[in-house]
C-alpha cells in the first residue's frame, strides 16, 4: 500500500492553493505543515501526499511529465458527477484540463485530466457505480 508521495514544487506558494482545494475536494486533510516549504495532507485512509520546496532541487529545472519520472497522479472520485463537478471547479483553483483518451488503467470508467501552473497532470477516475 502506498504510503505518501512527495512531489517537489518550484514555488509552494503559487502550487500550494491549487492543491489544498483539488486534494481538500477528495478528502484529505492538511495535516501539518512543517515550516514554510512543506505541506502535507493525509486521506482518512492512511496515504499522505506532500508538496515540497526543497532546497536540494536543482536551480531551474522544472517538471514535465514528458520526462523520465513521474508523469501523472491519479485518484479516485466517487461518481460521474463529482468527477464532472470538481473538473467545473478546477478551472477557478488553478487547475486546467488536458485532453481526454481512452485509458486501458481505468477500465473504461470517467476520467478527466488536470494541470497545475506547474505542469503537474492529476488524472480524477470516476469510481464506476456499484
Amino acid at each position: 500500500m502506498l504510503h505518501h508521495l512527495t512531489l517537489w514544487v518550484p514555488d509552494l506558494q503559487r502550487a500550494g492553493p491549487s492543491w489544498r482545494w483539488l486534494l481538500g475536494e477528495l478528502g484529505y486533510r492538511l495535516d501539518r505543515a512543517h515550516d514554510d516549504r512543506v505541506l502535507v495532507f493525509r486521506h482518512p485512509g492512511g496515504v499522505a501526499v506532500v508538496l515540497e520546496q526543497s532546497a536540494d532541487m536543482v536551480p531551474g529545472m522544472l517538471h514535465s511529465r514528458l520526462r523520465p519520472g513521474l508523469n501523472h497522479v491519479a485518484f479516485t472520485v466517487d461518481a460521474d458527477r463529482v468527477l464532472t463537478d470538481v473538473v467545473a471547479e478546477a478551472l477557478q483553483h488553478g487547475w486546467s484540463t488536458l485532453p481526454i483518451d481512452a485509458h486501458p488503467i481505468a477500465g473504461g470508467a470517467h476520467v478527466a485530466y488536470l494541470e497545475d501552473r506547474d505542469g503537474f497532470e492529476v488524472e480524477l477516475v470516476a469510481a464506476p457505480a456499484r
